[in-house]
């Protein structure tokens, strides 16, 4: 399983939803939508600033989180990012790979 990080800023509409089924209700949702494709919510937070929620996910792969974040997206309800997050080890293998590449103007 891989990890991705959610963000996401609610629309009007979303807020509306917001109030009538709480935060809670919100989490249950967030669980049931991961578990439809194959993968469970590590952590939710709601906050101020930019965003007004972060998930936490691990799933299966690239298409279960595309296919997440375009089904939430187009319910009009929130404005969402989708951020791969890297295991410790995987920055460890990645930087142990050999990479040829030259520098602009190298």
């Amino acid at each position: 399983m891989a990890k991705f990080l959610f963000t996401a800023a609610y629309t009007p509409e979303g807020r509306r939803g917001l109030l009538k089924d709480g935060g809670s209700g919100r989490v249950d949702a967030a669980h049931k939508a991961a578990e439809s494709v194959g993968g469970r919510v590590e952590a939710m937070y709601y906050s101020f600033g930019d965003h007004d929620v972060y998930i936490i996910c691990d799933l299966p792969d690239n298409k279960a989180a595309a296919a997440l974040s375009i089904a939430v997206g187009a319910s009009g309800a929130l404005d969402t990012k989708t951020v791969v997050l890297l295991t410790p080890e995987e920055v460890d293998q990645a930087a142990r790979a050999a990479v040829d590449f030259r520098a602009p103007g190298a």
